[in-house]
């Protein structure tokens, strides 16, 4: 056997061991004790998992993403997969909490809803404050995402804790404060457990100064910046009524001190309406998306959430800071443009710029090309923020592609909504590999002995 027979069996030899080794990575999930992050004091269900890239940013921020009902932290690691990709490569800290053998979040009792008041809220806060100090993370830049119970969770942090959080995603949550009508506060797994009827039904209304007064409460004198929200609901939803989105607006322009009519309505698809809201600066600080015909099942896409959170590439301030120099935590006069926000425009999450916010001061996008939504039994586009799970649902600035879906399974009284997310292999570098050495294999055979 010649040497060049040698040389190519070798190459065939290190492309199949390429192919069937996966690229190596230290990281992985892992269970924090409890006595390590402080407990004392918090409910004792409460389990803190972490998930710290192997290469982290300086400054790193952190993502809290809390279940659904009945669902786990590993398992919100695994259903939010192409976000924790997006942290291998941007080097931010994702923390999953986890309300250990309960039905859902306590975001309804007298604790939870009170700032430094203990309960789930309180827990989940305490992680957060673990991870600062531990990793000498970014104050300025702790995002909160989740759905339904996540969800709930999400806006209860927000309200409760804004001197704590800059912005979050609720993905078919409700209002602050919402969920403590009728809450029925008992611990345990049974599917009444950390659920509120009346809410959850859609029956509880208020002006939007009372909502505003409400969340104000649990944080008496905090006269400090309040984050933004992205918030999405299905239309025909009936595990968490779609009654809520209205009174979602209503609380939130109210709290950040907007008008209930919004700067702006938009279709970005066929199905999906958006209404946004912009602060004194001209950042959107509130998007309400509704998707016509979609119940309680609104897939995640970890690739907006980023591009939202401005956590779609490593380093640099949060996009809001950066947009809005001196109004918000962290923001300075020379705080720069945030990012040319290409094309964006009408785009809420997409990568060109977040509610619209395209140009010099707008969200540090990368050229408006990821749409939030897009058709189809559960896909949505490469760079889209949520995806329908039952199609016939619109994306913003939608470019093609794939993405990811969610299964469901509900009860009359509580949920257990599975936020999905594809894997995405290595099909790309597996084509390559094998191209080339059926080059190689080729030469080899013409080669004269």
């Amino acid at each position: 056997m010649n040497r060049f027979k040698i040389h190519v069996l070798g190459l065939a030899s290190l492309s199949l061991a390429l192919l069937a080794a996966p690229p190596a990575r230290g990281a992985s999930l892992q269970k924090v004790n409890q006595g390590e992050w402080g407990v004392d004091g918090l409910p004792g269900y409460v389990n803190m998992y972490i998930y710290v890239p192997d290469e982290l940013a300086t400054k790193p921020p952190i993502v809290v993403a809390p279940h659904h009902c009945q669902g786990t932290g590993p398992g919100t690691f695994s259903e939010m997969s192409s976000l924790v990709s997006i942290a291998n490569t941007s080097g931010f800290i994702m923390i999953f909490p986890e309300a250990t053998g309960q039905n859902c979040w306590d975001a309804g009792s007298t604790r939870s809803l009170k700032h430094d008041g203990g309960g789930d809220t309180g827990a989940i806060v305490q992680m957060v404050k673990y991870t600062l100090a531990k990793y000498s993370a970014d104050p300025g830049r702790v995002y909160a995402v989740g759905g339904s119970s996540g969800g709930i969770m999400t806006e209860a942090l927000l309200g409760v804790y804004p001197d704590v959080f800059m912005a979050g995603v609720s993905l078919m949550g409700v209002p602050c404060g919402c969920w403590a009508e009728g809450y029925n506060d008992v611990t345990g797994t049974g599917s009444t457990a950390q659920w509120s009827g009346p809410c959850g039904s859609g029956s509880v209304t208020k002006t939007g100064q009372a909502w505003g007064d409400l969340v104000r409460s649990y944080y008496p004198g905090y006269t400090g910046h309040r984050p933004r929200l992205q918030h999405w609901h299905g239309t025909d939803d009936t595990i968490l009524s779609y009654k809520n989105m209205a009174e979602d607006v209503k609380e939130w322009t109210n709290v950040l001190g907007l008008s209930e009519t919004p700067d702006g309505t938009d279709t970005p698809r066929t199905g999906t309406t958006r209404q946004f809201w912009k602060s004194d600066c001209g950042y959107t600080v509130y998007e309400a998306f509704s998707m016509a015909g979609v119940g309680h099942s609104v897939p995640f896409d970890g690739h907006a959430v980023a591009a939202y959170f401005g956590l779609d590439r490593a380093g640099g301030q949060d996009p809001e800071t950066a947009a809005c120099p001196g109004a918000v935590p962290g923001g300075d006069d020379t705080g720069g443009a945030g990012g040319a926000g290409g094309t964006g425009g009408a785009g809420a999450a997409g990568a060109g710029g977040a509610g619209g916010a395209a140009g010099t001061g707008g969200a540090a996008g990368a050229g408006g090309a990821g749409g939030a939504m897009e058709s189809g039994a559960g896909s949505v586009s490469s760079g889209g923020a949520i995806g329908t799970g039952s199609g016939g649902a619109g994306g913003q600035d939608a470019s093609a592609g794939s993405g990811d879906s969610t299964g469901e399974e509900s009860s009359s009284s509580g949920c257990s909504c599975a936020v999905g997310d594809d894997a995405r292999g290595s099909g790309t570098q597996a084509g390559l590999l094998l191209a080339a050495l059926g080059l190689l294999l080729g030469r080899a055979k013409r080669r004269p002995r």
